[in-house]
């Protein structure tokens, strides 16, 4: 070729190795290079993670603009910075044989680390971090940036126990450290195309992209297809805790790909070996399993991860559920009580009751589960809340009356309940207010047991600004192991608000006793909010 390439490159040591590298093969073939070092946010921003920066192809970004106005002729870069999706115009011209694939742990000492109770470990990617949390969800892991003299700089500075580094890019630039220090994760899964450099140019520069292809190195062209379009099929970037690694043993190709949820606790895994000749969909029906095996619902919680605004539910709520959540709000839930159903004695019901009184719906599935509904005889029923109402209906029979609180139910029934007697199958939390009231009027009240709330708690991250209680139990399970802080309680009624205001500053209650209503007094809040910033700026 008689012109002169212009590559394009970031300015790290690790970003200068790949393009002196890609200049030297390509000058191998008769071509003059120069090289133009383009720096990139990811190299500018070093105080969050990756995946807090919510921008595809913070790496690349600067380089394909510097490709798109003519500034360069082509681009290198590390393969697995790149998105799955190249800007229009831009092509793949070569990927050039592949580096040691491995992650790797270096250590301040050595590996005796491990046998203390509190581990500090460094890392910036969320990939690594779910991986080691997983096998080791008792340490602590830090984040860690910059680039690789940078990062071991840290590592010795901070006194970490260790920090997860590429092997690749260690020994390319000649910093791996003594045996002693180090110990390969074989058992961690790298990122899609790691270890493996690509090079970019305009497609419609067709002579040099047929130049360039001349350093194509097959093999690794094969594998880290299968594992990107595993990445692609899966939609997930930097921001997702994704690995993928192909490999190929003679004339068979072994792939293994996993998805795991930020703190490690969920993993969904697909492995597979076929020959070369038949890998061509290898990667994409990996992730299609992934996804049919809850991988879709893991996938919509890491983008919720990424948005401004991030609150936690204290109950697991459903797609349909939290679809009209505002778009800058990002929502993580988990169980924050579980339910046992009591297996209830027939003699409980063996006559027909007057007056039973049901104040939640796991009153009616724990009747449920012990009797048919014809065995449930009750002349009046008495309820709170709409949809228990709905559920007793549906299943056992009508309704007398409803009200919207325990406390309201029961100042209704000292006045308007037939007999003096009551008959109320409640959990073993139950709120006083109702038996006082109703015994303090002279009502006998026959309470059953009819199932148990279990509190299961766990500490959630300061990220959080708001989080979502639908019953007083779920407040006395948050508090376990949570302080109320500045935090906004988003409650589901009036008896959950009430038992939050006595904890937090800020408490917000849904006028109507059902999840959409709070995740709409969510969307009220914030929007306000952020009109009151705007007024105020």
């Amino acid at each position: 070729m008689n012109r002169k390439i212009r590559i394009g490159t970031r300015s790290s040591d690790l970003a200068m190795w790949q393009a002196t590298t890609v200049a030297g093969q390509l000058e191998h073939f008769g071509c003059e290079t120069e090289i133009v070092k383009i720096d990139s946010i990811g190299d500018v921003v070093l105080d969050r993670p990756l995946y807090e920066l919510g921008i595809v192809g913070v790496f690349t970004k600067n380089l394909d603009v510097a490709l798109l106005n003519g500034t360069i002729d082509i681009a290198v870069h590390s393969y697995k910075d790149v998105p799955t999706k190249m800007p229009d115009g831009i092509v793949e011209a070569a990927i050039i044989k592949r580096g040691d694939f491995n992650d790797v742990l270096i250590m301040n000492e050595d590996e005796n680390f491990f046998e203390k109770e509190e581990v500090v470990i460094a890392t910036g990617s969320l990939r690594r971090k779910a991986q080691w949390l997983h096998n080791y969800p008792h340490h602590k892991v830090v984040g860690l940036r910059g680039n690789v003299n940078t990062r071991l700089q840290k590592l010795e500075d901070n006194g970490w126990d260790g920090a997860i580094f590429a092997k690749a890019g260690l020994k390319r630039l000649k910093k791996l450290p003594a045996p002693e220090q180090q110990f390969r994760l074989d058992w961690m899964v790298p990122a899609p195309a790691q270890g493996a450099v690509m090079v970019a140019c305009m497609g419609n520069d067709e002579e040099l992209v047929e130049y360039v292809k001349q350093i194509n190195h097959e093999e690794t062209a094969i594998c880290t297809k299968v594992e990107r379009e595993f990445l692609r099929v899966l939609e997930g970037g930097c921001t997702a805790p994704i690995g993928a690694l192909a490999f190929i043993n003679k004339e068979t190709i072994k792939f293994k790909g996993v998805l795991f949820s930020p703190d490690g606790t969920k993993k969904l895994e697909y492995t597979k070996e076929l020959p070369v000749d038949k890998c061509k969909d290898m990667g994409k029906k990996g992730a299609e399993y992934i996804l049919s095996k809850g991988g879709k619902k893991l996938m919509r919680e890491l983008l919720d991860i990424e948005k401004p605004i991030q609150v936690f539910s204290t109950k697991s709520l459903s797609n349909d559920q939290t679809k009209d959540l505002g778009a800058k709000v990002g929502l993580t839930h988990s169980d924050f009580i579980n339910i046992k159903y009591n297996r209830i004695r027939p003699t409980v019901v063996k006559n027909s009751i007057q007056n039973v009184i049901i104040t939640s719906q796991n009153a009616v599935e724990s009747l449920l589960q012990s009797f048919s509904p014809i065995e449930l005889q009750f002349e009046n029923i008495y309820c709170v809340g709409r949809r228990t109402k709905r559920l007793i209906e549906s299943k056992i029979g009508k309704v007398t009356a409803v009200k919207k609180s325990s406390k309201e139910l029961a100042e209704y029934l000292v006045n308007e309940m037939e007999g003096k007697e009551a008959t109320y199958f409640c959990g073993n939390l139950k709120r006083d207010e109702l038996p006082e009231i109703l015994t303090s009027n002279g009502i006998e009240l026959n309470e059953v047991e009819a199932y148990k709330t279990v509190l299961s708690s766990k500490k959630i991250e300061d990220k959080y600004s708001g989080v979502l209680f639908f019953s007083p139990s779920g407040i006395e399970s948050y508090l376990q192991d949570n302080e109320p802080g500045e935090r906004v309680a988003f409650c589901i009624g009036g008896t959950t608000g009430s038992e939050a205001e006595k904890y937090f500053k800020e408490v917000e209650i849904a006028q109507v006793a059902t999840v959409e209503s709070v995740i709409s007094k969510v969307n009220t809040y914030y929007n306000q909010a952020a009109k009151t910033a705007e007024t105020n700026h």
